[in-house]
This record gives C-alpha cells, structure tokens and sequence, in this order.
C-alpha cells in the first residue's frame, strides 16, 4: 500500500477514535449542569446522584479526548506538512483560538467541578459546571470553523501558493459553518442523551432502583426525542447547503451517476464505479430529486459531471445510509420510550433492552457522517485549493504502516478499557448488591 493512502488511514484511524470523546463531553457538559441547576432547584437527591455519577464518566471521556487529540497536531508535521505550509496562516490561528478560548477554560474549571463539591461554595461549583460546558461547546465552535472552512473557503487570498486571510468574519462565518456546527452540536446532544438513558437502562436492568438512575433515564430518553426531529431538519438543511457547494459529494451520496430530473431515493444499492452504474437497487421513485430540490421533476448533479474529480462512491454511500439509519431508530426508539414513561410510569424490560442496544448509538451515527463529510470532500484537502495528495510528506511507507498497525492496538485496547470501565463504573454504582438504597448519602463527584 503506498504511503499517501497509509497516512490517509492512519488520519482517519486517529479521528475515528478522538472524536467518540468530544461527541460525548459536549453535550455531557450540558447535563450535568441540569442536573446541578435540578439539585440546587428542588434540593432532591436523585439529581447529585446522578451528578456524581455522570461526572466521573465526564472526566474518563475529557481525558481520553485531550491524549487523542494531541496525536492529530503532530501528524499535520509528519504526514501532511503541506496542509500547513499552505494554509498554516488560516489553520493555526483558529486552532491556537480553540486552545486559548475553550481548552484552557475546560481545563481550568474541570478540576473544580471535579473535586470542588463540598469544598467550595456550592454557587462556585455550579459555575464551573456552567464553565465547563460553555468551554466544551467553544472548542466544538472553533474546531468546526477550520473544518468547515476546508469544506467552503472563504476570506482569504493566494500569494505565492500560500493563503493569506483577508477577511477573518467570511473565514469564520464561512458558507458551510452554520449547517455543520448546529448539525455537530446536536449530534453530541443525541450521542450523550442515548449514552445516558442507555447506560442508566443497564443499571436498572440489574436491579440498581435508586432514584438517580431513573433520573437520568427520564433526562436522556427526554433530550434524544426533542433533539432528533431538530437533527432530521438541520442535516436537510445541511444537506442543502452541500449540494450548493460541494455537488460531487451529494451525487456521491445519492448514488447518481447522471445529471437528471426524477432522481429515485435508493433505500440501498451496489455503486459500481467502473462501470458507473448501480446494481442491486432499491428505490423511491422520485425521492431524491424531491428531497433535495423540492420537487420529483428537480435536475439532481451526476457523479459523470465530476469524472477525476469526486470522492469514493461505496464508502459516502453507504456511510450516509447508516447515519440516516440510525438517525431514523433513534426517533422510533426515543418516541417509544418517551410515551412509555409518560404520567411517571417506569420503564418495561422491552424498552430497557431496547435503551441499552442504543447506547453507543450516537458513536455509529456520528462516525458515519464524518465519513460521508471527510471522505466526500476527496481529491481536496481544502475544497478547491489544496489536493490531498499535494498535502502528504515524504515518510516512506514502512514507517506510516508501522506506526498505523501501533495507533489501532492502541486505540482498540483503550476503547475497550473505555467500554469496560463505564459499565465497572455503572455496576459500582448500584452496590454490591445491584442496588444502592434511596437513603444513601449523596455521592461526592471527587470519589472514584
């Protein structure tokens, strides 16, 4: 395998893992601090018990978040020292903007909410709760403007082969950004809520019955059904704005091959590139050109007004149809479980299972889209300025191979120490005995 498509795999190997971690803690963020807002509010103790728990899965999710992050910047020096020779004067600002703005604020206040309860005054606690999550959701905002900047670049001038920012309003507030951020946002909103009602579920399927747990159940079963119909009309909008500025990728993720009108939505298909056609379909006719254009008689773009110049078809493909896949159970399971619990009621063992095979829903859904994204912006690194493979430095093969083969056991090892120390945190928490007693003393968020 020669060395530019080993480094795109070890890039790719690398995000995959990091971003499981921010998708959780963004959001995470933001339900700890309803549920310290809820204590503070009612006094009741089912909200600092759930508190205490979900900050320590908080603190296991930012830590692994920060170590996996750190091996991306280095590879923009090794694998792909062109990506910041030629748009360094753009990318670096908005990455230094990120550490200086929301890092550093995540990192000074977490330690508070961490260790802080009972030994600062609880106002003092709160706020860095409300620090926190504002500092987790500053780093998505300015991680997801370089992004999208390489998605649809804008406020900026070529000289010399190296882009100089012009205007650094149009570089934030590029074309793609709006869309990609509020679809980002909500997707750590799903992720976290189906993390928690799923993970509360398995408590309760053991028996754990404290009133924390089904707090959090009720929370996370609560945010998922408000946020998912929110999530299918940002990611058309999004989807719009896409065909606007990147129309080889939405062609891609339509599987259509020519330019045409009455495009069918393929509920499944085989992309065939070399002979530029699909087998195996499944269609609605109509579908696509409707959803895209509003109308079944709207002109879809074809893959063959692109020749040379758009992305991998198989893997935007069926990466898309598994985001909205998942998209679509996490409406029917969230809706379900939201009537099932209304007026008080407790959850049915059908609906605990059901939560639990969701848990890390929002892992698959999420991994999914960032395919669809990164792969379906390929030949670019940055769209329309920066080929990917003019990107990519001189490390010989054998030692991309090398380190690659390193990162996934690596990765594979901590995300299964992840997976388990979650569910070891969880047992922990319901006792030894499955369950802890309503009259236990609250948890500190330090313990453990």
């Amino acid at each position: 395998m020669e060395a530019l498509t080993l480094a795109r795999v070890q890039f790719a190997a690398n995000i995959t893992f990091h971003i499981l971690f921010p998708t959780i803690t963004i959001a995470l963020g933001w339900l700890l601090l309803f549920f310290k807002l809820r204590f503070r509010a009612t006094g009741e103790s089912r909200w600092m018990e759930a508190y205490g728990f979900w900050v320590k899965v908080f603190a296991l999710s930012f830590a692994l978040g920060v170590v996996s992050g750190i091996t991306m910047s280095f590879q923009f020096g090794t694998n792909w020292p062109g990506f910041m020779e030629t748009v360094g004067n753009i990318a670096g600002p908005l990455l230094a903007y990120e550490v200086l703005t929301a890092f550093f604020l995540e990192a000074t206040f977490v330690a508070i909410m961490l260790f802080g309860f009972r030994r600062v005054p609880d106002w003092v606690h709160t706020g860095a709760t409300l620090l926190v999550a504002v500092g987790t959701t500053l780093s998505a905002f300015w991680i997801l403007v370089l992004n999208s900047w390489m998605h649809t670049p804008a406020g900026f001038e070529m000289r010399d082969g190296v882009a100089h920012a012009t205007d650094w309003l149009a570089i934030i507030f590029n074309p793609s950004m709006p869309y990609r951020l509020v679809h980002m946002l909500l997707a750590s909103g799903l992720t976290a809520a189906f993390l928690v009602a799923g993970l509360s579920a398995w408590r309760w399927r053991r028996g754990d019955r404290s009133p924390g747990v089904l707090a959090a159940l009720r929370t996370g079963v609560a945010v998922a059904a408000v946020l998912i119909p929110l999530q299918i009309v940002a990611g058309d909008l999004h989807g719009l704005n896409t065909l606007e500025h990147q129309p080889a990728k939405v062609a891609a993720m339509e599987g259509n091959w020519q330019t045409r009108p009455n495009v069918p939505l393929l509920l499944f298909a085989v992309p065939d590139e070399e002979t530029r056609t699909n087998r195996f379909e499944v269609a609605v006719p109509g579908g696509a050109s409707l959803i895209l254009k509003h109308d079944t008689a709207g002109v879809v773009p074809g893959l063959d007004d692109f020749v040379g110049q758009h992305p991998p078809v198989a893997p935007v493909f069926y990466g898309f149809r598994i985001m909205v896949g998942v998209g679509l159970l996490m409406l029917l399971v969230s809706w379900a479980a939201l009537w099932q619990l209304r007026g008080g009621r407790e959850p049915g063992p059908r609906l605990v299972l059901a939560l639990v095979g969701m848990t890390f829903s929002g892992w698959v859904a999420t991994v999914a889209g960032w395919y669809v994204t990164e792969i379906g912006r390929q030949p670019w690194l940055v769209s329309g300025l920066l080929l990917t493979r003019d990107a990519a430095g001189a490390v010989p093969a054998a030692s991309i191979a090398t380190t690659l083969a390193m990162y996934l056991t690596l990765y594979a090892g901590l995300l299964a120490a992840y997976v388990a120390v979650l569910f070891r945190l969880a047992a922990k928490a319901g006792g030894a005995a499955g369950h802890r007693p309503v009259a236990a003393p609250l948890p500190v968020p330090a313990a453990g």
